[in-house]
């Protein structure tokens, strides 16, 4: 055989690993984009605006949007189970924690206690859009969006005006500042126990799909919820089992956030659910369910995040361009999926 063929065979093994490679990975692609968005971003604005590859840039944008990443690993287990499975109702459960919360600290109970109620109060949307939505076979969408009015209107009938936490509250304590690196001036690695609280959170979610049998349920169930039964496998348990979990991560959520800021409002969180998805999607969650990372969503939630540092660097660009800004990332994140399921069913 001539060198030149030789040559030829190479390049086609190389090209068949090459694409065997992209076929046997290709539902990593969108996670893989969304990282890539992330890093571009990071390059685009420290060139453009300075000050954004440094320590203290990190830390704000961890602190601020320690919620939001609770909120996405909650939404991205629905969302795994396919079947149009999703939850509208997390924003609403927030404002509904955050402001009970807020009054029941005020009126003098125990903080450990109002936490847990807290908490537990996105237990019971949760467990009451998973009975819906599993034993009388109403669709994720209507039993999630009829969540969402109910939590929103119990929140208005608690208080329309704005309720402050005391100064001296120990829910406080959840935006305490640890400082983790001592930088040059003002340039420190700083984390609070809501960071903490969220980074466990997805550790937590990690292992619960990768390495339970809980885990494997679900994504079976995204991929055929009917081969899932016929399998073996608890389905009806688990899909009842990740609303539970969305509403008390929900739950979870409000404590963090209504400890950073100290202040709850009726009209907290609205939006908020639209946010936890776009940041699931962008993270390369498929919507048609069954394939999907939590730590793709953490990172869809810092893309969102770090959009809003660039936009407030710039000065130029009005705030609502924040959310067109996001609708154009999420259709490129839609239409990349619908590309890789159609290579998928090829």
């Amino acid at each position: 055989m001539s060198t030149s063929s030789v040559a030829e065979q190479r390049n086609i093994d190389r090209a068949s690993r090459l694409k065997q490679f992209f076929q046997s990975h290709l539902t990593a692609l969108p996670t893989a984009a969304a990282v890539i968005i992330f890093i571009v971003m990071i390059l685009y604005g420290e060139f453009s605006y300075g000050r954004i590859v440094q320590f203290n840039t990190l830390s704000n944008l961890l602190i601020n949007n320690s919620h939001l990443i609770i909120m996405a690993v909650g939404v991205t287990l629905p969302i795994l189970t396919g079947n149009g499975g999703i939850d509208l109702s997390v924003g609403s459960i927030i404002a509904f924690s955050s402001v009970s919360g807020v009054m029941l600290a005020n009126a003098g109970l125990s903080p450990s206690l109002v936490i847990f109620l807290m908490i537990f109060s996105g237990t019971v949307f949760g467990a009451i859009s998973g009975v819906l939505i599993q034993y009388f076979n109403v669709q994720p969408f209507i039993a999630t969006l009829s969540m969402m009015f109910l939590a929103r209107g119990l929140a208005s009938v608690l208080s329309t005006t704005p309720e402050r936490l005391a100064d001296d509250s120990p829910i406080r304590w959840l935006a305490t500042e640890w400082k983790i690196i001592d930088g040059p001036k003002v340039n420190d690695l700083i984390i609070t126990p809501g960071v903490v609280i969220a980074l466990l959170i997805v550790i937590v979610a990690f292992f619960l799909l990768h390495r339970t049998r809980f885990g494997r349920t679900i994504y079976a169930m995204g991929g055929s919820e009917q081969s899932a039964q016929l399998m073996g496998l608890p389905v009806f348990r688990t899909k009842l089992a990740v609303y539970i979990i969305s509403g008390t991560l929900s739950g979870l959520a409000a404590v963090v956030y209504t400890g950073r800021l100290g202040i709850a409002q009726n009209i907290t969180g609205v939006g908020w659910e639209l946010d936890a998805i776009a940041a699931v999607v962008i993270g390369g969650t498929m919507l048609t369910g069954g394939v999907g990372f939590v730590l793709g969503s953490v990172v869809g939630a810092l893309v969102l995040g770090l959009m809003n540092v660039l936009i407030t660097r710039d000065g130029t660009i009005p705030p609502e361009a924040t959310t067109i800004i996001t609708g154009g990332i999420l259709l490129i994140f839609v239409l990349l999926q619908r590309v890789v399921s159609m290579r998928r069913n090829e």
